[in-house]
């Protein structure tokens, strides 16, 4: 009995350990967001209500959703036929598929940058009056900046092929497809009809991995000189520092309320695959 107690007590020192780790960082950032503590500032809520209204709030968050969107789909176009082919056609390259998903994580983001920085600066000078010169223009578009999409997509790599290949290993492709096939289906009916509906909590959660990377990323972007979300929060810090903590906590919010409802989705699903 006086075990159990003991556990019971170090289980509950832990979650406080763990709930002050996590709360108390918030719970300041929302007092200084609201003017708590600080002098000769009266509590006021002015930078959360301002949030819409800030210069280049809109745009750089618009910016971010659609580098997201196009970071998502290119994630998942690349890779989703690549497992799918090693895992029915060529398992001997399951390794070295493996290798190179994981191989961004040892390289740093100021590395990354530094190499594409200089590809880009170095490319304009051969490839002058070519179509290679026009594509590399096209690239750095400030409107919708393709760089940045294929950098996002490179980091998400080892987060989406390590959700993406836990999701194929809890099905058993070889026989939906050979079901599939079997029964006339072509080959893109079987992946869209067959295979895609089998990976829905994998592929919402590799969604969600992403678009949670794309939304923090700041040194990317920062030092090639865009603006999405991250850098804008930033920059707005150094003029309006409430406000840039409270469009910070706004974001960890949505955050929070996109894994619920991924949670929420996967829960919903289960009956569904019992019935």
């Amino acid at each position: 009995m006086a075990r159990l107690n003991r556990t019971g007590y170090g289980r509950s020192a832990v979650l406080l350990l763990t709930g002050a780790y996590f709360l108390v960082p918030i719970a300041c950032a929302i007092a200084f967001s609201i003017g708590i503590g600080a002098p000769r500032q009266a509590l006021s809520f002015e930078a959360y209500t301002g949030i819409f209204g800030a210069d280049g709030f809109t745009d750089s968050l618009t910016l971010t959703l659609k580098l997201a969107a196009a970071t998502i789909a290119l994630v998942l176009v690349l890779l989703v036929p690549a497992l799918v082919t090693v895992r029915l056609a060529a398992p001997r390259l399951r390794t070295l598929v493996e290798i190179v998903c994981m191989l961004p994580l040892v390289v740093p983001a100021v590395a990354l940058v530094a190499g594409i920085s200089a590809v880009l600066r170095w490319g304009p000078d051969h490839f002058a009056g070519t179509p290679l010169f026009q594509a590399m223009v096209a690239l750095q578009n400030p409107q919708f900046p393709m760089v940045l999409v294929l950098a996002y997509t490179l980091m998400a790599l080892p987060l989406a092929y390590r959700t993406l290949d836990a999701g194929f290993a809890a099905i058993d492709l070889r026989v939906l497809v050979e079901a599939a096939r079997s029964c006339g289906a072509p080959w893109p009916r079987t992946l869209i009809h067959v295979v895609l509906p089998n990976l829905r909590g994998a592929l919402l959660n590799t969604a969600f991995l992403t678009l949670a990377l794309v939304l923090g990323e700041y040194t990317v972007a920062a030092v090639l000189g865009y603006q999405p979300f991250a850098v804008w929060i930033v920059a707005t810090s150094g003029s309006q520092a409430q406000m840039s903590v409270a469009v910070s906590m706004v974001g960890l919010l949505v955050t929070w309320m996109l894994l619920l409802m991924i949670s929420a989705a996967g829960r919903t699903r289960r009956p569904k695959e019992n019935s």
